[in-house]
């Protein structure tokens, strides 16, 4: 084979590399954002109790919804 030909296969060998691993790691991310949130309702009840608001089960919950509302709304 001539030299182009090996330049032209590993060009696009490189192209589909990156495009897979990118897809790939999107995909896993997204799943691991899915399954374990970035804040917990702890972290919520803490937050709000240093900006000096005394948080209700009810409000948190409200809150905790509204954001997988949002999550979901993205998708």
């Amino acid at each position: 084979m001539s030299t182009g030909i090996w330049i032209l296969i590993v060009i696009v060998a490189l192209l589909a590399g990156l495009a897979l691993g990118f897809f790939g790691a999107r995909r896993y991310m997204e799943k691991y954002i899915r399954e374990n949130p970035p804040i917990s309702e702890d972290q919520m009840r803490t937050m709000m109790m240093q900006m000096g608001q005394r948080p209700s089960e009810k409000k948190l919950h409200q809150m905790m919804n509204s954001m997988k509302q949002q999550q979901s709304e993205k998708r």
